[in-house]
């Protein structure tokens, strides 16, 4: 097997920092080494087939970003990112494992929906990949295959409180759901919106002409995240469930979050790196119909209001879990401008998977937090979560060789130039400037990304069959 000493660098773990070499055999790494010290006997680095240089860099844990939607159809278009494309970007940006979602729609079966989302992935992506199953349709017989999704390496099932008539559930189909997860060990997931109310205050806004993008964040307020937040965790809390709650925006519902968490529950939050940076007025409100690009669900929060500062607290404090992009991208043209005129239409979706460690790691050099706390919310937690640790998430003996070199000297300029392989005409990070840059990534021991330029193939990524969650208490 091919070998590889990364020596010089420093290893930054969720739990501190130190100067390591890593030895990588194959595709894990066979050790972490003490400079200095000669475990394998004088010449080491003379005998390994590759020696790679990281001084003064940071050796991570490649990324695990938990929530993605390749290929994802949805309001009449699908996602413009295929999981090759997707994934090709994801590495470029240092994330090693992408979990994505399989989606069950009214009518369908749970594990024939699987297969096909199987069919997709199956040598197109160039990183490793798992599935989280969406369940469009509570009813006994997908209840029942829940429990072969688990013996399928699929353990969290996601239901929806918004889009009725797409994907929602009642609240009597959540917990006939969430007991089904109980009885078998698997994670719920939950998108926290009260879509009743939101699809009326839809409705009233078009009634009054008030159709731009900006009004898609004011037809779903704070309130009805923070109202569904706190009913999802009371249902989990009567069921007896582990509930992740996806895409928190609001600080309010976080703090739902925090509360149930201080109280011992086991409820875990995932925030986005777009509710960290970007916000309603600036965003949602650009001129004309700009703020299209913006567009997502939950949706951005007003800066005004305080929501990003406190994301990021909770993000120090451990209330936030995980930092994942829900990476969903659609292109203006032909996508996005469905829904001139009536900004209900625009598909709902962000492109970031490519960013995520980037944007993440300016957090660190702004002081927000720090170098373990953004390995710890951007690659350990998210793998413990979903049951992919000690596998992945960490630099470990044993571990898969998912590692990045990271340079905090360098310098990356986000937009459409060099830093933008994802599938889109625009991207919403166009202009950021981050203090640091992507300098080496390997993929189970291949190195896939060397400054700026792609080493790999589609058919690298392998499907990670998951076990259950291992970050309970």
């Amino acid at each position: 097997m091919t070998t590889t000493l990364i020596h010089g660098g420093t290893v930054i773990s969720a739990t501190g920092r130190q100067e390591l070499d890593v030895l990588i055999d194959g595709e894990t790494i066979a050790a972490l080494i003490q400079p200095g010290s000669t475990p394998f006997g004088p010449g080491l680095a003379e005998n390994v087939d590759h020696l790679v240089d990281a001084t003064d860099k940071y050796v991570i844990p490649g990324g695990v970003d938990a929530h993605t939607h390749m290929q994802m159809p949805f309001g009449g278009t699908t996602a413009s990112d295929t999981f090759e494309t997707g994934t090709f970007a994801a590495a470029m940006g240092g994330t090693t494992t992408i979990v994505d979602f399989a989606i069950q729609t009214p009518g369908t079966a749970v594990l024939d929906t699987l297969g096909q989302w199987h069919e997709k992935a199956a040598g197109n992506c160039a990183i490793d990949y798992g599935f989280h199953q969406i369940i469009g349709d509570v009813n006994a017989d997908s209840l029942s295959a829940i429990g072969q999704l688990i013996t399928e390496g699929v353990s969290s099932v996601k239901l929806f409180m918004a889009y009725p008539g797409v994907y929602y559930s009642t609240d009597g189909q959540i917990l006939r759901a969430m007991q089904r997860c109980a009885d078998v060990g698997a994670l719920m997931m939950m998108h926290a919106e009260n879509g009743i109310a939101i699809d009326e205050l839809v409705a009233q806004h078009l009634e009054r002409g008030e159709t731009s993008p900006y009004y898609h964040g004011l037809s779903r307020p704070w309130q009805l995240e923070e109202e569904a937040t706190h009913r999802a965790i009371m249902l989990a809390d009567v069921t007896k469930v582990p509930l992740y709650v996806v895409h928190v925006s609001a600080k309010q519902a976080l703090e739902q979050i925090a509360t149930a968490r201080g109280n011992g529950a086991n409820v875990f939050a995932e925030t986005c790196p777009q509710y960290l940076y970007l916000s309603l007025e600036e965003h949602l409100g650009a001129p004309g119909f700009e703020g299209a690009k913006w567009v997502c669900s939950t949706p951005l929060r007003s800066r005004a209001e305080g929501h990003q500062d406190e994301l990021w607290r909770f993000i120090r404090t451990g209330d936030v879990t995980g930092v994942a992009t829900d990476h969903c991208p659609f292109c203006m043209k032909g996508q996005k401008e469905m829904g001139l005129g009536d900004f209900s239409k625009i598909p709902n979706g962000i492109g970031g998977v490519e960013h995520r460690m980037n944007l993440m790691y300016q957090g660190v050099v702004d002081g927000r937090m720090s170098l373990e706390r953004w390995v710890q919310v951007c690659s350990t937690e998210p793998a413990r979560m979903f049951g992919m640790y000690p596998r992945k998430g960490v630099i470990s003996p044993g571990a898969d060789a998912d590692v990045v070199i990271y340079d905090p000297h360098a310098r990356t300029e986000i937009g459409l130039g060099a830093t933008h392989h994802m599938n889109m005409d625009h991207s919403a990070w166009e202009g950021f400037s981050i203090d640091g840059g992507i300098a080496v990534v390997f993929s189970r021991g291949k190195r896939i990304v060397d400054d700026g330029t792609y080493l790999g193939s589609r058919t690298d990524g392998r499907f990670v069959r998951r076990g259950v969650s291992q970050n309970l208490i």
